[in-house]
């Protein structure tokens, strides 16, 4: 069996349970966004020194093929993994764990500092094009609404995970200035 097929030749791919459909369907389109965030949370892995945010990430590459397992299924039915409550409440858990350390800033901050840091914002505002992506589908899948809100919190998680990197080395969080106002220049 070779890697190429050539039916994307001509502007078209499978999609699981609905034969044959165009490479700008809005569930390609979604399949194409979750393989992106997980390719950069890989990147982001190389750049993350601390083990437990390595494993915490690692654990999220996995929830991320569940989700598109979870994606796939909308067209079949029977046993097939699937985004739950659950996956949420553990990213809330952390997330909460995160939030009491840190605080939230009062104004906003700039995505950066350590490398770290810059590559989880990276994985933040992926996952947010992600989720615009997943939003999309709604409009041509019945799917499962856990999956939505998963991706909602993984944004937060990504963003108190990159501000608890700066923190971690003591990087001072840059914030905006913004000229022409008040008196700024």
């Amino acid at each position: 069996m070779k890697i190429y097929t050539g039916i994307g030749d001509e502007g078209k791919t499978t999609f699981y349970g609905c034969g044959l459909v165009s490479k700008d369907d809005p569930r390609i389109e979604a399949f194409g966004a979750f393989d992106e965030l997980n390719s950069v949370i890989g990147l982001t892995i190389c750049y993350v020194e601390n083990e437990k945010v390595k494993l915490l990430l690692n654990k999220i590459q996995n929830d991320l093929f569940q989700l598109g397992a979870d994606l796939v299924s909308t067209k079949i039915s029977g046993n097939v993994p699937r985004i739950t409550k659950e996956h949420i409440d553990e990213l809330e858990k952390e997330i909460d764990i995160l939030q009491e350390k840190l605080g939230m800033p009062d104004k906003f901050i700039f995505p950066g500092g350590t490398k770290s840091s810059a590559f989880l914002h990276l994985s933040r505002v992926i996952t947010r094009r992600a989720e615009r992506t997943l939003v999309r589908v709604q409009g041509v899948l019945d799917i499962n609404k856990e999956m939505l809100k998963y991706v909602n919190r993984l944004s937060d998680f990504l963003y108190v995970l990159a501000r608890d990197a700066n923190k971690e080395v003591n990087f001072k969080e840059q914030q905006p200035m913004y000229k022409f106002i008040d008196g700024n220049s």
